[in-house]
């Protein structure tokens, strides 16, 4: 097992559904005395979007925030920062924590595609160790690679523990063409006597009204089929436990895989992804994962027949939060997650 004992580490991140918590909390229980902040000043609806799409109209906000961090841990000395995401740090607080820690390691990980968010990029010169779930990321900005993780609630989940109640489950936020393309796996679903659960929620009323003027493809949302209540993670586990295989939608211009696709697979449930990138993975398994063409999208009956192959050992280690922490503090994972490609 890896250890982090007596090492101080300076960690902030993004907020995404509690991750950067337990990422926290795992990086204590190795032994390191974590000293974490959000990165965002505020987690509104608002200042998210005003971050997202121009942060200079937020300045002063972040100014102030940062300023207030760098008051609370200027008499401390860390070994490591670690910041994930970083859509809103300033350089100004890049460059006086290295002052104030010479010696620290900076490490950055990001689980969005660059081009999504290309404001990001500048940032990495300020980092030693530098690492994304999106390959061709790495290799376009001369990254390491690390996919996602999955948290140890989801891992082997017992198959019996529940009668199955539906073949397909899909739990997610409304973005992109991820309705359509759910609305279209659910048509194709029904069409074969599967038994189907399908979960679309959104952050804010008035966020998702915003965005539904903006973008064509929510235009299309029935907004009946919408729930501004998020499932927390022994919701979701229920229902993963109540069910066959669990649809992931990615991003259209996303290849890098999400972590419901790691939390699946753990869990030994069925995966069914729009993800074609997941074909270059070392767990991938047709008998486990049904790859679905966004544009011609069809269901196998077959594959809700079979059960699912147990992954072995190795690889269950090699996707969870620990194996994550070990490639983001001491070992890149290059070799092993590049070895398909």
């Amino acid at each position: 097992m890896i250890s982090l004992k007596d090492k101080k580490i300076l960690f902030l991140s993004v907020s995404f559904f509690k991750y950067e918590r337990a990422i926290a909390k795992r990086l204590t229980e190795l032994g390191a005395e974590v000293d974490f902040y959000d990165e965002r000043p505020s987690n509104s609806n608002f200042s998210k979007g005003i971050i997202r799409l121009n942060k200079r109209l937020y300045q002063s906000q972040i100014t102030k925030y940062y300023n207030t961090i760098l008051n609370e841990i200027k008499n401390k000395k860390y070994d490591y920062f670690l910041l994930i995401k970083g859509e809103a740090i300033p350089v100004f607080f890049l460059e006086k924590i290295r002052e104030l820690s010479p010696e620290m390691e900076m490490i950055y990980y990001n689980f969005d595609p660059l081009k999504e968010y290309p404001n990001l990029i500048s940032n990495l010169k300020y980092f030693d160790r530098k690492i994304t779930f999106e390959y061709d990321d790495s290799v376009t900005y001369g990254l390491n690679f690390r996919p996602l993780f999955y948290l140890d609630e989801y891992k082997n989940l017992n198959q019996n523990s529940k009668a199955v109640e539906y073949d397909i489950v899909f739990i997610g936020s409304a973005h992109t063409d991820r309705y359509i393309v759910g609305e279209e796996v659910k048509a194709k679903a029904d069409a074969l006597n599967l038994k189907t659960f399908f979960y679309y929620y959104a952050m804010g009323k008035i966020a998702f009204r915003i965005k539904k003027l903006i973008d064509k493809n929510l235009k299309k949302f029935d907004n009946n089929k919408l729930s501004f209540d998020k499932l927390n993670h022994q919701q979701i586990i229920d229902y993963y436990q109540k069910s066959r295989s669990v649809l992931d939608i990615n991003k259209p211009f996303q290849y890098g895989l999400t972590i419901r696709t790691f939390e699946v697979l753990a869990s030994g449930r069925k995966l069914i992804t729009a993800n074609t990138d997941i074909k270059n993975y070392p767990f991938y398994n047709p008998k486990n994962i049904l790859v679905l063409d966004r544009e011609n999208i069809q269901l196998d009956a077959q594959f809700f027949k079979t059960e699912f192959e147990p992954l072995d050992k190795e690889t269950l280690h090699m996707m969870s939060l620990d194996s994550f922490i070990e490639c983001l503090f001491f070992t890149n994972q290059d070799d092993y997650w590049n070895q398909y490609r």
